[in-house]
């Protein structure tokens, strides 16, 4: 079926489902194929569920002749090649379709979701904004966020993730964005990127989808270094920020306090002030930059920005702080990487609060490298004044460290739950295959 036909359809439908178990009355089913399902077998299910069409890439499940899958002498079950690029295909002719939009795609090691979400936030005081919505940015994710856009909307955010090369010049290619953001380049997903190299590459080809296009916009961070290296070796539009000045960036923050939540003043030429916000961490300083930068650029009022960036409050174990009735809990336990657990531990050491303790977790997807990643994170423990620290997991077991170990979550948390420190800071981060969030149950 050609993606015109297939469009047609789509436009009858109020959304587009992928799961069998979700099916919105009047939606389209797409038939997608997993390592343990096959969304072809679940084509009628979904069409009795609500949907208005499903689509399959199996001819056996294309029942058109049907008498009950048949209306009107149009067909209920759409047959075409193969359903992830029908996807993929008909998000990008929907996004192409939005003549009146403009698209901002955002990739990066860490900080990615955040940053996002706090643009998408301040972006909002102006515009009819679509965002992705949690972390669906992948191959599947950002085709389904895509589909969401409606005539209404100005401006969409779309935040692409990656573990593996070639994988943001997939996304790129389906989102075709006006403007790019990558908040950073670091040790991540080393197992399917094969090396630092190969996560700036792929990174970068975000801004290789935008190198000498008409609409070129890329937001840089001026104080990274490899971001700066990679922004000059392509055409761009630069708009640069920092979250120190002194960096000849049109806008620059200055750190005032994180004890706990973050404190800070921005300038730019046209004005700037100052932010209280809800965000644990010094390393969101960046996050909120870039958020200043991107919101002033489409222009956002210096007063809607501040105002935007205050009222955002972080959820999904990003930078949270959480008060229980026995103790604070810094809970960052989304994700975790070299980068982004030095970063947690550093601003922990450098908060000015009592009784410090910290529950670590392992870092994943680190390939060869990880025994030493996981020796440098120890090493930068033995400097830290923690009044407890607890290390949980296989690959800090290798490193034979002198602090606290468990090997998984479950083994901690039958002796937190027998022994609950009290009146304590409490950081929590790890990867989230150690289900370190789990912890806060019992803290």
């Amino acid at each position: 079926m050609e993606i015109e036909t297939l469009y047609k359809y789509f436009k009858e439908c109020t959304s587009v489902t992928t799961d069998s178990r979700n099916c919105p009355e009047g939606s389209m089913f797409i038939a997608l194929k997993g390592d343990r399902f096959n969304g072809n077998a679940f084509a009628r299910q979904a069409l009795e569920e609500g949907c208005r069409y499903a689509v399959v890439d199996e001819p056996e499940y294309a029942a058109a002749d049907e008498p009950e899958y048949a209306a009107a002498d149009e067909p209920r079950i759409l047959l075409v090649d193969d359903c992830l690029k029908a996807l993929q295909q008909l998000a990008n002719y929907h996004r192409c379709a939005m003549k009146q939009l403009k698209v901002l795609g955002i990739t990066g090691t860490n900080g990615k979701t955040t940053t996002k979400e706090l643009i998408a936030t301040v972006l909002q005081k102006k515009y009819k904004v679509l965002y992705t919505q949690g972390n669906l940015n992948n191959h599947i994710g950002v085709p389904l966020t895509l589909l969401r856009l409606t005539e209404e909307h100005e401006v969409a955010v779309v935040e692409m993730g990656a573990n593996h090369p070639g994988e943001i010049r997939t996304l790129v290619n389906i989102v075709m964005p006006d403007a790019g953001l990558i908040t950073n380049v670091g040790k991540a997903h080393l197992e399917g990127f094969g090396s630092f190299e190969g996560v700036k590459k792929t990174k970068g080809e975000l801004y290789d989808f935008l190198d000498g296009r008409e609409r070129n916009e890329a937001f840089v961070d001026a104080a990274n270094p490899h971001l700066m290296e990679m922004q000059q070796e392509r055409r761009l539009s630069p708009v640069f920020y920092a979250a120190s000045p002194g960096t000849g960036a049109a806008f620059e923050g200055k750190l005032l306090s994180c004890s706990p939540f973050l404190s800070f003043e921005w300038t730019s030429n046209e004005g700037g002030g100052r932010v209280d916000t809800h965000l644990i961490g010094s390393y969101n300083l960046t996050n909120a930059m870039a958020a200043v930068a991107v919101g002033r650029t489409f222009g956002v009022s210096v007063a809607d920005v501040c105002d935007a960036i205050g009222g955002y409050v972080p959820t999904n174990n990003r930078s949270q702080l959480t008060e229980t009735p026995f103790n604070q809990l810094v809970v960052d336990a989304y994700n975790a990487n070299p980068t982004s657990m030095m970063a947690a531990i550093e601003n922990f050491r450098l908060m000015e609060v009592p009784h410090k303790i910290v529950l670590l977790g392992d870092m994943k997807e680190l390939g060869e490298g990880s025994r030493e990643e996981h020796r440098k994170v120890v090493e930068h423990l033995r400097q830290c004044d923690f009044e407890r620290i607890v290390l949980v997991g296989p690959e800090f077991a290798e490193v034979h460290a002198e602090f606290e170990h468990y090997p998984d979550m479950e083994a901690l948390k039958n002796v937190l739950s027998e022994n609950r420190p009290e009146g304590c800071y409490i950081l929590i981060k790890g990867s989230n295959s150690m289900k370190m969030h789990r912890l806060v149950d019992v803290l």
